[in-house]
């Protein structure tokens, strides 16, 4: 977990997503939480792996991002919170408006790139992103390697 200028509290990165996918805009949204959920996500039990958002009607979902039960839950013990459940993003309706037609006009994928905690909200940092093919992440693990020659080369004289 790290802090950035703004005061964002990084819980959990999408590393995989800027392989997979190249992306063209980020948004921020925020989402509908149980307490318990909450305290798991502070604790930073929140993986966001295969985690991806969609679009039903006019409401944002997130589905397959797994956040652990809360360690030191005791309340409802009778009907746990499944870690998987889809949960609600929330967003202002211009900027649903607007992310839907570019979803659904050019195929385009909603990918959650981090969680962060902002004024003790918990917030998602969403992805607009066009899935690379094979050779494109080739190009991209190319381009990395070459860059890393140079700073070597640039470190060693």
């Amino acid at each position: 977990m790290s802090a950035d200028s703004a005061g964002h509290k990084d819980i959990a990165r999408n590393r995989q997503a800027f392989h997979l996918y190249e992306i063209l805009d980020k948004f921020e949204a925020g989402i509908v939480l149980l307490g318990p959920e909450v305290k798991s996500i502070r604790e930073g039990r929140l993986q966001l792996k295969d985690a991806y958002a969609s679009l039903d009607g006019d409401e944002l979902w997130l589905h397959q991002c797994h956040i652990s039960p809360y360690s030191h839950h005791t309340h409802n013990t009778l009907t746990p919170i499944d870690p998987m459940r889809k949960r609600k993003l929330l967003m202002h309706r211009k900027e649903l408006d607007k992310l839907k037609g570019r979803v659904e006009g050019k195929g385009l994928t909603l990918v959650p790139l981090r969680v962060y905690m902002s004024r003790g909200k918990v917030k998602v940092e969403l992805g607009l992103g066009k899935g690379k093919k094979l050779y494109d992440k080739r190009e991209s693990i190319k381009a990395r390697e070459i860059a890393r020659e140079q700073e070597r080369a640039l470190k060693d004289r």
